[in-house]
């Protein structure tokens, strides 16, 4: 085995991710440290014309099983896990040489499994072993080992130099290394109990989660409350967005701007405008362009726009962006803002104008409950046409099949009991959070009544079965032509009849949209 000298410091590269490790390789060296590495890394550090010490000659065994015994080796580990000022006597018996840093990142498993045409063998391969090893005994040994992980940290360690990084630094880097390997093993536990069934729900979850942000408060002033973001997933959606201007953001701001990115997606091409107010849109539309989606949907319920969210599905541009700023918004969601648009916001400065990061779909959805957590398949909206069937006399037109279809996609964003009016691609009256459906039909009229708005001709939307016929007749009341809903009830013949005597048409789904 390979001693130094006292005076030399050693520093174990090995990575998966070479992202930044030829420049901390350089900056070390020209400190005079050593530097050992294995396979790839060796590699590309001797390509950049490093001097490097291969593991292998560093412990004079070589790597076998093609390369999956290497790092596994007394003086590796006596080499990390050393105790300074206790074990140099052990150390000088062994001919072991200390190490005072090591750089390494783990086998790329969650990039390889998220591959469709990935293979169980393939999966296995990039089980890391060694890797973990050396990060865990390094971070334990944080008194005196610096453990680096992360690419983002090498810029700050070369700062440093010729110093070392302090005690409370490589602390806070062991607490980094250490949720690094819970977040590896936890990938790969769950990719295997998956592997081993068919249940459309995991046997192990294990969900990793990183501070990015501290809010302002939770949802009341005296709840501390931050935004986390799941380890080595894809940056998406508002957990990723830019905030292009405006106050911090608050645990309500971000649950609402989630509630209407996520409706106004479910508009499709056309440009589309969704207002939320308290986790519920007051206003839905479609239209030429934003600002017509924008004012047919304030002018379902102006009144609860007042301090809402309101997301868009296109660039928002000058003569909107100058719209908007007459009104008080707490948040703007757009998908991109033009510099003129940016230069007309500036007039309200603590209005939040919020670019998000491009949409990932959820598999999952997670909630806590006391003691424990419910798990569920997201719902994603995947209502198939080829399912719709009408069940009453009467055929919807082709406008009205279209009101049904707007209609249908934005109850699901209401919470149940939900309805929702609409007509001509805009909402006219939404009936949200009743522990009646006849109730939340007859508050959906009184929005549409209290805005104006006539409900002659529009078309119903109910994301339950209709219990009773009660809700039919409320809207038969009040001029609906068109009705889609689930359907599945005890009493869905009284509620088809009341259909039929209203000369009322009726789409039944077959699936439900409950959200509480």
């Amino acid at each position: 085995m390979e001693t130094n000298p006292a005076h030399a410091r050693v520093a174990l590269l090995s990575v998966s991710d070479k992202t930044g490790i030829v420049e901390l390789a350089q900056a070390l060296s020209q400190h005079g440290w050593k530097l050992l590495s294995t396979g790839g890394t060796a590699r590309a550090l001797r390509e950049s014309g490093l001097a490097v010490t291969e593991v292998s000659e560093h412990t004079g065994f070589p790597e076998i099983m093609g390369g999956r015994v290497k790092t596994l080796h007394p003086a590796i580990h006596g080499g990390i896990l050393a105790r300074r000022g206790t074990d140099e006597a052990v150390m000088a018996e062994q001919g072991m040489a200390a190490i005072d840093l090591v750089v390494v990142n783990l086998y790329p498993f969650s990039q390889t499994v998220a591959r469709p045409d990935c293979s169980m063998d393939e999966a296995i391969e990039q089980i890391d072993i060694g890797g973990p090893a050396m990060v865990r005994a390094a971070a334990k040994n944080h008194a005196a080992v610096t453990i680096v992980c992360d690419p983002a940290d090498y810029p700050a360690l070369i700062a440093e130099l010729p110093e070392l990084p302090s005690t409370d630094q490589r602390r806070a880097l062991a607490v980094k290394a250490f949720a690094h390997t819970a977040a590896y093993d936890g990938q790969v536990s769950q990719y295997l109990a998956a592997a081993a069934s068919d249940d459309p729900l995991p046997g192990v979850i294990n969900i990793h989660l990183d501070r990015v942000e501290s809010l302002r408060y939770g949802e009341n002033p005296h709840q501390a409350a931050g935004l986390y973001r799941q380890r080595n997933q894809p940056i998406a959606g508002l957990a990723g967005a830019r905030l292009v201007q405006g106050k911090a953001l608050s645990y309500n701001n971000l649950l609402d701007a989630d509630a209407a990115l996520t409706g106004v997606r479910l508009l499709g091409e056309q440009a589309g405008c969704v207002i939320i107010k308290h986790s519920n849109p007051c206003g839905a539309a479609t239209g030429t362009d934003l600002g017509e989606a924008w004012e047919k949907a304030l002018a379902c319920d102006p009144t609860s726009a007042f301090g809402g969210i309101v997301a868009f599905n296109r660039e928002l541009d000058e003569d909107l962006a100058t719209r908007l700023t007459s009104r008080f918004l707490e948040v703007v969601v757009a998908p991109a803002v033009s510099e003129a648009a940016r230069a007309a916001l500036a007039a309200k400065p603590n209005l939040r104008v919020l670019v998000p990061a491009e949409s990932s779909k959820a598999s999952l959805s997670v909630r806590a409950i006391e003691g424990g957590w419910l798990v569920q398949q997201a719902d994603d909206m995947a209502s198939l046409e080829s399912n719709f069937q009408v069940v009453t006399r009467r055929q919807p037109d082709v406008q009205e099949m279209a009101d049904l279809r707007f209609a249908w996609a934005m109850v699901k964003l209401v919470r149940s009991n939900a309805i929702v009016y609409a007509r001509q691609g805009a909402t006219l009256g939404i009936g949200a959070g009743q522990m009646s459906r006849v109730d939340s039909a007859r508050i959906a009229a009184l929005k549409a009544e209290d805005a104006g708005l006539s409900l002659q001709g529009a078309a119903m939307a109910s994301d339950a079965f209709f219990p009773f016929a009660d809700g039919i007749e409320t809207a038969a009341e009040r001029g609906i032509r068109a009705v889609i809903q689930p359907g599945g009830s005890m009493r869905d013949k009284e509620v088809i009849a009341a259909c039929n005597d209203h000369d009322m048409a009726m789409v039944v789904t077959g699936r439900r949209h409950f959200r509480h």
